[in-house]
């Protein structure tokens, strides 16, 4: 029992933690990109989604060359912490990360150009700074496509196969989740075990879903 549940609540850890940095980093990035102008912002917008495009062994491909031991980041990363990030459930989040952060800015981005520019007008007309009405104006009116984002983001992560296989491995117990379990069940004709986890799979991805959709009715 225990074999069958580590997969499960590794790949929910894992993907709570990409979610939570997935949305740090997507609504940062919007607020900076959102009703700004500027010279190549097109470029910019395009490498913040590709990972929803490319192939996800391409993404782990890129994150191996990026971080790996033979690159200056992952020298790096040995010399000052003696260890590396390949085959480690820190490779998992970020593969994670990675390929659910388009999900979370787009929504991000949404929400906050959806934001009626006058009310923060006149939060700042009456002395607020861009901090304060960010925090205080901007968000909340974005909450729903926010949360949206994050919903989406943490169903992505959680059905993260390929970057994850390439850059993070399959290890039991220490970087094995969901996907690759499976993978390796229907590999060694374990089609029960298989089929259990894909049963709690589409369970939790339906249940998000359902979620986000409610979500996005609430925006209406």
């Amino acid at each position: 029992m225990t074999a069958f549940w580590s997969p499960v609540w590794l790949s929910i850890k894992v993907s709570l933690l990409a979610g939570l940095i997935v949305a740090v980093l997507g609504t940062a990035a919007a607020r900076w990109m959102a009703r700004r102008r500027f010279r190549g912002k097109t470029v910019v917008e395009t490498v913040f989604m590709l990972p929803l495009v490319l192939p996800p062994s391409v993404v782990g491909f890129l994150l191996v060359v990026l971080f790996g031991r033979h690159s200056p980041i992952g020298q790096w990363i040995e010399s000052s912490f003696h260890t590396t990030i390949l085959f480690t459930p820190g490779a998992a989040v970020m593969a994670a990360v990675v390929v659910s952060f388009p999900l979370m800015y787009q929504a991000a981005k949404t929400g906050l150009e959806a934001v009626d520019p006058t009310i923060e007008g006149a939060a700042r007309i009456d002395g607020a700074n861009e901090r304060q009405v960010f925090w205080h104006i901007s968000l909340p009116l974005a909450r729903h496509a926010l949360l949206s984002g994050a919903v989406l983001s943490f169903a992505r992560s959680l059905g993260e196969f390929g970057a994850t296989l390439m850059f993070a491995g399959n290890i039991p117990g220490k970087t094995q989740t969901i996907p690759t379990a499976v993978y390796m069940a229907m590999e060694s004709g374990r089609m029960e075990l298989a089929w259990a986890w894909v049963a709690v799979t589409i369970g939790l991805s339906f249940s998000l879903l359902v979620f986000a959709t409610k979500l996005g009715r609430l925006r209406e």
